[in-house]
């Protein structure tokens, strides 16, 4: 189980994006469609003033059951433990154990 600090923080930041996201979306395309370099450095130090945690590349594939950053399957939202334990009871549908 991961620390409860880093989930919130988590959360925290999933917010930030959700709330941002409008607004550094219009930047990007602005900055895209600026003429003169000068616009560009100014639409670029725009984007800069945003919070960092609000970029969609700091958010984190967490284990919505442990919290668990890492080995995490998408198809599920599990860590391999998760995955693990939970197919072994069947309790995920389609996942059976296989022997050979």
């Amino acid at each position: 189980m991961a620390k409860q600090s880093v989930i919130k923080r988590q959360l925290k930041r999933e917010v930030l994006v959700e709330k941002y996201a409008v607004m550094r979306k219009a930047l990007k395309q602005e900055m895209k469609t600026a003429d003169s370099f000068a616009k560009k450095l100014v639409i670029h130090t725009k984007l800069q003033k945003l919070p960092r945690d609000s970029a969609k590349i700091r958010l984190k594939n967490r284990c919505w059951k442990t919290g668990r950053a890492r080995s995490v399957f998408r198809d599920f939202g599990l860590c391999r433990h998760m995955v693990r334990q939970m197919g072994n009871e069947g309790l995920l549908p389609g996942v059976i154990k296989s022997s050979w």
